[in-house]
Order: structure tokens, then C-alpha cells, then sequence
């Protein structure tokens, strides 16, 4: 194997932001489709399960991996051409993320602001359809490649294939699943106009009394927002929001107000209601709950947080309990953002 190198026992902890110990039995760090390739038919002819790690932004390890985990390193971003609306940037799937979004504006072609700062790797992305203050990546993506293991060819799938949804896409499905994106093209507005309406966003710009925000502007102010209320993960270990705000029926959500007048809810296009998790997590009374060493961050609620020594069996003991709680109070279920890995594929 002149690409791919294993490596034996290797520790997973510094290689997730949420740092919870765990130790894959083998490892290997692929940096072209080559490679890549090798890695599976290695874990083929040894019968080993295989997961693929990103920038370990959006996993719980809940006990060791017994199989082969592949963090790509596949770099390399590229403008390959334009549409007459949109400029398309084509990114490998082991770019960070944040360096993406900033790379793009220093570029000339915004776009991704509202994104930045999301931690992870360009080819989690689509995955997760990351999105933050009025953004989703859905509204930026043109179409990816990915690596099908089972055929060993490249795909390309569009926007429709890829049937994106509330932090969802269709390789979170079991019949698509094993695919592994290898890039991610962008579709970056040439006629950019600014999504400034969200409140803490709006907030942030009103503060330094900019009634006209330019993309560097709302950069700095979503940069400036987000390690304001989010712990930074190299300080202390966590994965972002943990669950996803819930989406109820109109009828509910009315009934919601009926009993608690201040609830934070955002109407939906399909005429749901979309409630922020957050406050109901505050309101059931876990913002800054310890237990043992994980915890409920302090400033935000719908962030949990390795305090240091954390296991992954303890945090999600304590989302299990945030749940249950929330389900009692307000008879709203929470759905859990991140990936548990407890069980090989």
C-alpha cells in the first residue's frame, strides 16, 4: 500500500471536538481517491467496519471502534467555472470548513458568511446540511462527487439528489449511507444580497451601527456572535448544538404560546412552526446543570460540554435526561444533532 498507511490502536479523542476518549483499532489518513480505495478493499479482504471521520465536529464515540476509521485529506479548492447567476467553487472533502468560508470571501465571492465559523470538514457539510443565523448550505450547493465503496465508482449528485433537509441530506439514509463525499461544488451568488434579518445577527450590526452591511461585515458579525455564545471546542470539548430545534404543527405551536406566552417559535414556508430548542432547555431549568463531568454550557443551553474526563456514555446519559425533561414540561421530543457511534456498520 504505497498511498495508505495504518496505523494500530490510535486514539480518536484529539481528532473530535468533543475530546470523550475512544481508540479506533485501526486508522488511516488517505490524501487522494487512490488511497482512498486501498483503504476499502483493506477493511474488504480483513472483514473490518469502516467509518469516515471528518473534522470530528458532529460525533460521540460511546465505546472504542473495533474497525477501520479513514479521515480524509483530500485538499484543493478551485474556481471551475460560473453559471449566469452564480460563481461555482468546487472544495476537496478534507478542507476545514472555516478557512472555506474565509478563503471564498478574500476571493470576491461571498456568499457563505452567515456559515462561518461552523467548525468541521467541507465534506461533512453536505451531509449535515450545516446552517446557522438564516443559512443553510443547501442554498450555496451546486453538487458534489462521492466514492461508492459497494461499486467502487464516482457519482456526482445534484442538488434534488442529495434531498437536503432540516440537517439532514440523503447520505443520513441507510440505503445511501456508505457513500463517501469526496467534493463539494458551491454555487456562490454573483448578485449578492445580504441575510442580515436574524436577531442576533441584526443585533450584533445595529450595535456597531452598520445599517448597511457589506459580507465582511456580517463575517465579523456572525464570527463575533459565535465565540461570544459558543464555547470554543480546543478550550472545552463539545459538538455544537446537540439537539435540533423541533419543528410542531401550527395547532401545537399555538397551544405552546396558550401556555407559555414568551416561547421562542419561527414560523415555517409549509406552515409549521419551527421552536428553539434552546429556550426550551432553559425554561426546563438545564442551563449550566453539572453532571459528573459533563454539563449544560453555562451561557448557552443547547450546547453540552466535556468539563474534562467526560465519557460519551455520560453525555448522552445527560442529554437522555435534558429529553425526558423537556418531553414532560412542554410534550415536545428533542432529536439529537449529533451521531452517536455505538455500534460498527
Amino acid at each position: 500500500m504505497a498511498e495508505f498507511q495504518l496505523s494500530p490502536a490510535v486514539d480518536l479523542a484529539p481528532l473530535t471536538t468533543l475530546g470523550v476518549p475512544a481508540r479506533a483499532a485501526w486508522f488511516g489518513m488517505p490524501r487522494s481517491l487512490d488511497a482512498l480505495r486501498e483503504a476499502f478493499a483493506y477493511a474488504r479482504t480483513h472483514r473490518l467496519p469502516t467509518l469516515i471521520l471528518g473534522g470530528g465536529s458532529n460525533l460521540i464515540f460511546a465505546r472504542d471502534y473495533p474497525g477501520l476509521v479513514i479521515k480524509l485529506d483530500l485538499r484543493g479548492r478551485e474556481k471551475i467555472g460560473e453559471t449566469p447567476a452564480a460563481h461555482l467553487i468546487r472544495v476537496a472533502a478534507g478542507e476545514i470548513w472555516r478557512d472555506t468560508v474565509a478563503w471564498t470571501l478574500a476571493q470576491g465571492w461571498p456568499g457563505l458568511e452567515n456559515l462561518a465559523l461552523i467548525p468541521g470538514s467541507v465534506g461533512a457539510a453536505p451531509i449535515q446540511n450545516i446552517g446557522a443565523y438564516g443559512l443553510e448550505l443547501s442554498e450555496r450547493f451546486h453538487s458534489l462527487e462521492a466514492f461508492d465503496p459497494r461499486s467502487g465508482e464516482l457519482l456526482s449528485l445534484d442538488r434534488d439528489a442529495c434531498r437536503f433537509g432540516y440537517r439532514d441530506s440523503v447520505f443520513k439514509h441507510p440505503d445511501d449511507a456508505g457513500l463517501v463525499v469526496v467534493s463539494v461544488t458551491l454555487a456562490l451568488p454573483k448578485r449578492w444580497e445580504a441575510r442580515a434579518n436574524y436577531r442576533d445577527i441584526a443585533e450584533e450590526l445595529g450595535a456597531q451601527g452598520i445599517a448597511t452591511p457589506t459580507p465582511q461585515a456580517i463575517f465579523d458579525a456572525v464570527v463575533h456572535v459565535r465565540q461570544r455564545k459558543l464555547p470554543n471546542p480546543t478550550e472545552l470539548g463539545n459538538v455544537g448544538s446537540f439537539f435540533k430545534n423541533p419543528v410542531v404543527s401550527a395547532e401545537q405551536a399555538e397551544k405552546l404560546r396558550r401556555d407559555f406566552p414568551n416561547i421562542v417559535t419561527y414560523p415555517q414556508a409549509d406552515h409549521r412552526v419551527k421552536l428553539a430548542a434552546a429556550w426550551l432547555i432553559d425554561q426546563a431549568g438545564w442551563k449550566g446543570h453539572v453532571r459528573g463531568h459533563a454539563a449544560v454550557h453555562a451561557r448557552q443551553a443547547l450546547v453540552l460540554v466535556n468539563l474534562g474526563g467526560a465519557s460519551g456514555a455520560e453525555i448522552l446519559a445527560l442529554a437522555e435526561m435534558i429529553r425526558a425533561d423537556v418531553e414532560r414540561k412542554f410534550g415536545v421530543l428533542l432529536e439529537q444533532e449529533p451521531i452517536t457511534v455505538s455500534h460498527p456498520n
